[in-house]
């Protein structure tokens, strides 16, 4: 990639970021920290890597994304609006009674949700079922799914692995937010994952390894993963709360919304 197409990429990011934190902010309620820790996968996806239309967001041929991690949609919803699938205007209806930007995504409300999420492994559950059929249907776009490290302490998840190497779903990419963070603490105390990589390996995955935060790196694992035949998962290293000094690696951030002060400061530092 081109220094000018990443540049172009980070200041999306940051963008998306302060979108973040003015949603939560202003809801008084959201999960802040893993939203702006995945906000550069998601801008690689939506910005670089996926087939999608905006102004046709119910078009059959367009890739899927699928927020497994649902509680994280103050990402998801920043990415959206600024792709004119709803006005940005929405945004401030956040968490709001009748918004249709509720805590978890909803598809048949929000423009954009490819499928409602929220119970932790239903996402890529979900997903590997969607995947299966639109290869009986003889369809060549992608799945892109995105789980929490602390989400893929289910067993729901480990199902949805078996099966998709089963069916050889070579229509998955999918990623895994490795901050090593979740809303009871560090990963590893809560209930150990590692070693990742062998674990999706002996589930039949093809598996890459990437810093979550470096859009080359996630763009070219992206076309790699489209060479494969059979699912793909991304174990992105990141940072709960990236982009913010104060809220970086720091579980306290999980789901807390930020006094006036701190969205302040945190709008600072994301300039």
């Amino acid at each position: 990639m081109a220094d000018k197409q990443i540049t172009t990429l980070e200041k999306k990011a940051r963008e998306i970021r302060r979108e973040i934190v003015e949603m939560v902010y202003r809801a008084n309620s959201g999960h802040v920290g893993g939203s702006l820790g995945a906000a550069d996968i998601l801008t690689a996806l939506y910005y670089h890597c996926m087939r999608i239309d905006p102004k046709n967001p119910d078009w059959e041929d367009r890739d899927r994304f699928i927020l497994s991690k649902g509680h994280c949609t103050p990402v998801i919803y920043a990415v959206l609006a600024d792709l004119g699938y709803f006005p940005k205007g929405d945004l401030l209806t956040f968490r709001r009674p009748g918004s249709h930007l509720q805590g978890h995504p909803y598809q048949p409300k929000t423009p954009g949700i490819d499928a409602s999420t929220g119970t932790l492994g239903i996402g890529i559950s979900t997903g590997v079922g969607m995947a299966l059929g639109a290869k009986l249907k003889g369809k060549k776009h992608y799945y892109y799914i995105l789980c929490g490290d602390g989400e893929i302490q289910e067993g729901q998840v480990w199902e949805a692995a078996m099966f998709a190497n089963k069916y050889k779903l070579d229509n998955i990419i999918g990623f895994v937010d490795r901050n090593y963070l979740q809303t009871d603490g560090y990963s590893e105390n809560v209930m150990p994952l590692d070693p990742l990589v062998p674990k999706w390996e002996s589930f039949g995955w093809e598996v890459f390894e990437i810093d979550g935060h470096d859009f080359q790196a996630i763009i070219e694992t992206v076309e790699k993963a489209k060479t494969i035949d059979k699912p793909v998962m991304i174990i992105a290293n990141t940072t709960k709360g990236k982009g913010v000094s104060f809220m970086e690696g720091q579980a306290e951030w999980h789901g807390k919304p930020p006094a006036r002060k701190e969205r302040d400061n945190a709008l600072l530092e994301l300039q």
